[in-house]
């Protein structure tokens, strides 16, 4: 794989994006490309690199495109280019391998405090890729979170550029003040995300989305955001508070009846 290639994989998923690297891992007879070469496509079925062209590298395409759909990691594709195969006169034949990129649960935890802090620690556990925002460089470290990618700056900072969103990435608000957890739901608004709760009193939460609506920020949105957050287990302390919320987290991507593990929320 060239350098080129590599560039634009690693801007892609940087950017929250996910593809499939369509690899030639085995040739046979008279082949277009040898072992190694790869061709990377995106969702859209946007293409960088070729691994020949023609009716072999547009049914891997197509194959790479539906796996993004539906979350296949990898699959092997067998592919004859003889003329009752393809439709190509090679006469060779290709083994493909194709690899789904990028699509990897990701947490980002607004807030590096304790219960942040603890929220960040289980989602490394769990197995996520998890991004904690801060804008106090002495929370948001490498010191302090060694298992995390930490980013510390400027709200406007983090969301014009520093954090990725992406149809898998859960977020959870839990800053220092109320009004920055404001101006985070309200930089929220619009982007693609599977998850998003907010940690709060229901009295805290109840003035922020009036404040929000009255900002024009969505009612859509704001609907979707799971407030108060996590399962009701009569946490306490920041490590069960981050237990209760990971637990919500996990329900909703396995897609668990969340709204009746909930249910105790609801009861006056």
């Amino acid at each position: 794989m060239n350098g080129d290639l590599l560039k634009i994989i690693n801007n892609d998923i940087s950017s929250g994006k996910c593809g499939v690297l369509c690899t030639v891992i085995k040739t046979g007879g008279s082949a277009p490309r040898g072992a190694g070469t790869s061709m990377w496509v995106t969702g859209d079925g946007k293409t960088s690199g070729t691994i020949g062209g023609g009716p072999t590298e547009h049914g891997a395409i197509a194959e790479a495109v539906r796996m993004i759909s539906e979350g296949t990691e990898t699959k092997i594709l067998e592919k004859d280019l003889g003329p009752d195969g393809s439709g190509m006169i090679c006469g060779g034949n290709m083994t493909l391998l194709l690899q789904l990129i990028g699509r990897e649960e990701k947490l980002v935890v607004f807030g590096a405090g304790h219960v942040g802090k603890a929220i960040a620690r289980l989602g490394v556990f769990a197995g996520m890729h998890v991004t904690v925002w801060d804008d106090r460089a002495e929370f948001a470290n490498s010191e302090n979170l060694p298992e995390c990618e930490s980013v510390a700056c400027s709200l406007e900072e983090a969301f014009s550029g520093r954090l990725a969103f992406s149809d898998r990435t859960c977020v959870v608000v839990c800053t220092r003040a109320h009004e920055m957890d404001s101006d985070v739901l309200a930089a929220l608004d619009g982007l693609p995300m599977v998850y998003v709760g907010m940690l709060g009193s229901r009295r805290k939460i109840k003035a922020i989305r009036e404040h929000l609506l009255k900002q024009g920020v969505s009612a859509h949105f704001l609907d979707r955001v799971f407030q108060p957050i996590g399962l009701p287990i009569e946490a306490e302390t920041p490590e069960e508070i981050a237990l209760s919320i990971m637990a919500e987290i996990i329900a909703v991507l396995r897609g668990a009846p969340v709204q009746l593990l909930r249910a105790a929320y609801e009861k006056e």
